[in-house]
């Protein structure tokens, strides 16, 4: 009844519209109408009111009124163009619906409607075009109804047919999935001819959108035809495109310029690479274009297109050269690959010789990649020898100079120029041209543009406070590397550059330090210290750039001199940072030693290298020992005076956990003072980040600080517990002491923010020494340790900030880590209970969270951060104690023991407070829940039998739903993971369903067994019998996946789809024959065949031989139906949804 009278409301607002409004294209009644007639329509999609759809027969309503006057068609034209958007966008209204609810929405729509409207549009658009010389486009009427139909055809072709979801930025250079439904009206070269009679017959404020649907038309996916038919399609777009550039209107060039950009992009082989890729792909021409390539004047003509057209649209002209100069080198034989070369350097030196079109931001971006694609698809060998190469290189070298001193323009775009660079500088060994290349004239000039380009910009950015290039680290990293090959040519030039800027720097710095006033220099001192710590930055990349070329003592040698400087500024800074320091600086100062140690500290690094000769010339560091006491002193100091750094303080301690990974360094650093004074003092006295006075936020380093101690202090460890305990000494005393406080909670003496801050803080140290011991000698250490003196603790705060995720969510990421049987460090003897004591005690933690949390509530908006994320951790806690190995959960039962289903019981109950929608939508939570029900599938399959009908259907379903989770709002990798996880728990449930129907004659044949709960499997089974559709439901949502949709785990399908077809045969049946009599009837015969060959061979058990046996069918199923598809006579295809209601 409900669904009737919204099919009421719909049907009023339509006679709204069509009665009592002007048909004004800008009455903003109508227009807003226009929008709630879509949005409801789309919101009741899958209403039904006696098994009818009551808002499905929206074309043939709205078809009344084109049928009417003009402006009556107007309105019909705009009803289904709204529809169309409505459909393939979420809108606000959606924001907070689960996005694999939009897809099915749209997905039924695509299947159901819209090649009829688009058919529609068509038709409407071919009898305005046959009426062209009669139209009257001064009419308002006329104009609009023309412009209507032209925006519903393109938003036909725009609709977002595989639910990718693709950005407004990236949308030149995807393809366009045209359903195999719609192969007739592309193979019917009336509709390409159509859109462009229509470009030449409407005035120039509509021909626009007819272009734009064009552009489109020519991005249709490559498999929707066969090669001959691709050719033949190509071949009148080519000709229209042709016919279009013979007979330019200016006004529209900008829309010739995009589709012939189009073109070029098109994915021709299928790669569908994505746009940060774009720079490093060849485009696949096909062979049939040679023609087109090798009349140079198409070179020329965009060339000359770039000189004569104003910057608003040269660029465009810019765009179609970049791809024209990254054609396929297969494309041509070496003779004519040389002439292509040698006419696109000619156009590329015609525009250095005359820049000034280049002022444009986006024409001078467009050149940049044009440069860089010089390189990326042409070998230096072959540049060399173009006849004019020494004159080329010297323009681009002026331009790139001239280009990096301009630092505030386009910096986007100096990536490009060093790319370019980059890879001339790399190829240089490989060059075997008689002709010379000149870069070791021209590179030095490039590298010493940048380097004093970057130092005088400090000043500007210093006095005018302008926005630093050193805030973007992640651009300015990414030049960096770059330069640090450029700057290996000729690396004796770097150097010296370097040096002499350095030391320069440095003088100048030390004498505002040693200055009478140096606070009234406060604005010189700031613009030194900018100018050092880009000269630091450059040398640590400098230094780092030796990992591309042959190792070479000189080299050694020079980054021995430049090593001096950068310790020589550090013994100068840090002896000043009592009084303050540069927090810029010293994170460059980071960044070098990062850099350093991947080159010349390690395993790999020879031990007589000229760098540690010239430190133990200048400053006395001789070994490698030597240098490591140097690291570890920077460590400590900035862990001990940069306590307010988050970013310092995160960075130091990834450099000590790097230092502590390596098998030889972490075996050299435990020898020396520093270390042991680190495991002996880890206390917030001397490292302040440690104490309470950090902000909570800040708090999180603390783990990794642990971690790299929990390294180091288990190279010589043993099973020495003194040295163990004397280590827990101060993580002692702070346990002590939360318990003490803890103990007076219910009394006005409670420091409670003391006691939240330390065990949060005690909670991240834990967990990061947890993460490190992962040897059983010392896990068993730390264990003893916590229980059972601590963990009465933990659970005392559980309970008591159970609200605060601020505190619950280290506590329970620590437990996390404590169960994980990290490298089977959980082996504990055969007398020892520690595995089943250890899992009581989690599943306290989870039981107590989980009741508190139950009973909390949380805005919607902060539901993840407040909730969800703690039921997650408690999720991936309980996954990682169940499949840890270490405990034999039979025994719970067998002794009365409720450990076990109290913890799972709470499983059970959080999970019904979790909207299906939400399951989905947060990776994380998908992650941990699906991998759990994976877990209980496999080995606790006895504990779901017996849940309630309700919880075990809403398991069903949430797998349903992550079944189809491809394509949805979680990343590709992860959106696999959880599929392929619902496949495996699927598999189990109906293995296990499958045996107990198969063995419920066999009496006595389960009875008495220990683990079983009493009358599970009975349960199980009544709640299926009585709901037969969700089985159904997802055996056709797997069939429909494999079949139809783009199955990236086919192998995982396969498994369970087995049991789902032998556990409903008579229903498989029908849907086999309702998918057959669904294709065209010269293929009903093969569809046939192929189910046939489907379970060709297959016994009606589920042993792996049968499974196997299966697999391979599916395989050649799966394919026989893609060859279908793409074949010339398949006219429709068969929607999950029609399957699924079938």
């Amino acid at each position: 009844m409900q669904s009737t009278i919204c099919g009421w409301h719909s049907f009023v607002i339509l006679l709204t519209i069509g009665s009592s409004y002007p048909a004004t294209p800008d009455n903003v009644v109508k227009k807003a109408l226009v929008t709630l007639f879509a949005r409801v329509t789309k919101l009741g999609w899958f209403d039904s009111d006696k098994d009818e759809f009551v808002f499905r027969n929206v074309v043939a309503d709205v078809s009344k009124f084109l049928q009417g006057s003009v402006e009556h068609c107007m309105i019909g034209v705009q009803l289904l163009s709204q529809l169309t958007c409505e459909m393939n966008q979420i809108s606000e209204a959606d924001a907070n619906r689960s996005l694999t609810k939009h897809r099915k929405i749209a997905s039924s729509f695509r299947d159901t409607q819209l090649f009829e409207i688009f058919r529609l549009s068509c038709n409407l658009l071919s009898t305005a075009q046959e009426n062209c010389k009669s139209l009257n486009f001064n009419d308002e009427a006329q104009h609009g109804l023309i412009k209507q139909l032209l925006k519903l055809a393109n938003n036909c072709l725009t609709f977002d047919f595989i639910g990718t979801s693709t950005d407004e930025s990236a949308d030149d250079l995807c393809t366009v999935q045209i359903p195999t439904t719609w192969r007739p009206a592309f193979l019917d070269f009336n509709t390409l001819k159509l859109f462009f009679d229509l470009y030449h017959s409407l005035p120039t404020s509509l021909s626009h959108l007819a272009l734009s649907c064009l552009v489109q038309i020519a991005s249709v996916r490559r498999s929707l035809f066969n090669n001959t038919e691709r050719a033949k399609f190509l071949s009148h777009l080519v000709f229209g495109v042709r016919h279009i550039l013979q007979n330019p209107q200016h006004g529209l060039i900008k829309q010739l310029l995009k589709l012939a950009n189009n073109c070029l992009t098109f994915d021709f082989i299928g790669t569908s690479t994505d746009e940060s890729a774009d720079d490093l792909c060849t485009v696949q021409i096909p062979t049939t274009w040679r023609p087109a390539f090798l009349d140079f004047n198409t070179l020329k003509l965009f060339f000359d297109l770039y000189h004569s057209l104003p910057t608003s649209l040269s660029h465009l002209a810019l765009s179609c050269l970049v791809q024209i100069a990254s054609v396929r080198r297969s494309l041509f034989n070496n003779t004519e690959r040389a002439k292509f070369l040698s006419h696109l350097v000619f156009g590329v030196r015609h525009i250095l010789q005359n820049p000034q079109g280049l002022s444009d931001e986006k024409t001078y971006h467009e050149f940049c990649r044009l440069l860089a694609r010089l390189k990326s698809n042409y070998q230096l060998g072959e540049l060399v020898m173009v006849e004019f190469y020494p004159e080329v290189i010297q323009l681009i070298t002026k331009f790139t100079v001239e280009s990096l001193q301009m630092w505030q323009f386009a910096p986007n775009s100096v990536h490009y120029l060093l790319s370019l660079w980059q890879r001339m500088v790399a190829s240089v060994p490989y060059v075997k041209a008689t002709e010379p290349h000149l870069l070791e004239r021209y590179t030095p000039e490039v590298t010493s543009a940048y380097i004093t380009s970057r130092l005088e910009s400090v000043a500007v950015v210093v006095r005018d406070e302008l926005d630093d290039p050193l805030q973007d680290l992640g651009m300015v990293q990414q030049q960096l590397e770059q330069l640090s090959v450029i700057g290996r040519c000729e690396y004796k030039k770097t150097c010296t550059l370097l040096v002499q800027l350095f030391d320069q720097a440095a003088r100048a710095y030390q004498e505002l330090l040693n200055g009478a006033q140096p606070a009234a220099q406060g604005l010189d001192l700031s613009i030194q210290e900018g100018r050092l710590t880009w000269l630091v930055y450059i040398i640590g990349t400098a230094i780092g750039g030796r990992v591309s070329f042959n190792n070479n003592d000189e080299h050694d040698a020079m980054d021995g001199e430049l090593v001096c400087r950068i310790l020589q500024l550090m013994n100068l800074t840090d002896s000043r940072l009592s009084q303050g320091g540069c927090e810029k600086l010293e994170l460059a100062m980071l960044s070098f030693f990062e850099q350093f140690r991947k080159i010349y500290v390690g395993d790999q690094v020879q031990k007589n290298s000229k760098v540690y000769r010239r430190l133990s010339e200048v400053l006395g560091l001789s070994d490698e020992s030597m240098l490591l006491s140097v690291f570890i002193r920077k460590i400590i100091t900035n862990l001990k005076y940069w306590g307010r750094s988050e970013q310092i303080i995160t960075k130091t301690l990834q450099l000590l956990s790097d230092l502590s990974v390596g098998y030889s360094c972490v075996r050299k650093l435990v020898k020396l003072d520093e270390v042991q004074f680190m495991l002996n003092n880890h206390t917030s006295e001397h490292f302040p980040f440690l104490g309470n006075g950090v902000a909570v936020t800040e708090m999180r380093c603390r783990s990794m600080f642990y971690t790299s101690l929990g390294r180091l202090l288990m190279v010589d460890l043993g099973e020495d517990e003194d040295r163990f305990d004397a280590f827990m000494l101060p993580l002692t005393a702070t346990f002590e002491s939360i318990g003490q406080m803890l103990a007076s909670a219910e009394t006005p003496l409670f420091a409670a923010e003391e006691a939240k801050k330390a065990l949060i803080g005690l909670a991240r140290d834990l967990r990061g020494l947890a993460f490190a011991f992962n040897t059983k000698t010392s896990y068993m250490m730390l264990f003893d340790w916590i229980y059972p003196a601590y963990t009465p603790i933990l659970l005392h705060a559980i309970e008591l900030w159970n609200h605060d995720p601020q505190v619950t969510t280290p506590v329970l990421k620590l437990f996390a880590e404590m169960v994980q049987n990290r490298s089977q460090r959980l082996q504990f003897d055969v007398s020892s209970p520690n595995g089943i004591l250890l899992f009581r005690e989690a599943s306290k933690i989870i039981c107590s969270y989980g009741t508190h949390i139950l009973g909390v509530e949380v805005p919607k908006a902060q539901t993840y951060p407040l909730k969800l994320k703690g039921i997650s951790i408690c999720f991936s806690m309980l996954k990682a104690a169940l499949c840890g190995s270490y405990v034999n959960f039979g025994v719970f039962r067998l002794y009365g023991d409720e450990a076990l289903d109290n913890a799972l019981n709470t499983f059970v109950k959080l999970l019904l407070s979790i909207s299906q929608a939400d399951l989905l939508d947060y990776p994380k939570l998908s992650q941990t829940y699906y991998v759990l029900l994976e877990c209980l599938a496999q080995d606790h399959m006895s504990f779901l039998a017996t849940l309630e009908p309700n919880v075990f259907l809403y398991i069903l379903s949430s797998i349903s739903e992550g079944l189809t989770a491809l394509g949805g709002n979680i990343n590709a990798f992860t959106d696999t993971m959880v599929c392929t996880g619902c496949c495996a728990t699927l598999d189990h449930i109906v293995t296990y369903l499958f045996k107990q129907l198969t063995q419920k004659g066999k009496k006595g044949r389960r009875a008495g067994r220990v683990g079983d709960l009493p009358g599970g499997s009975d349960m199980f089974l009544r709640t299926l019998e009585l709901n037969p559709d969700i089985l159904r439901q997802i055996l056709s949502t797997v069939l429909n996946v494999i079949m139809f949709e783009d199955c990236r785990n086919q192998w995982s399908m396969s498994r369970p789809l087995l049991g789902l077809i032998l556990l409903n045969e008579e229903y498989f049946s029908q849907l086999r024959e309702s998918i057959i009599r669904s294709q065209p009837p010269d293929k009903q015969a093969a569809m046939a065949q192929w189910f046939e060959n489907l379970m060709d061979g297959i016994e009606r058990n589920l042993l792996n031989k049968n499974r196997d046996r299966f697999t391979q069918n599916l395989s050649l199923f799966r394919r026989d139906i893609n060859d279908s598809l793409k074949g010339p006579n398949m006219t429709s295809t068969t929607s999950s949804n029609d399957m699924v209601t079938s």
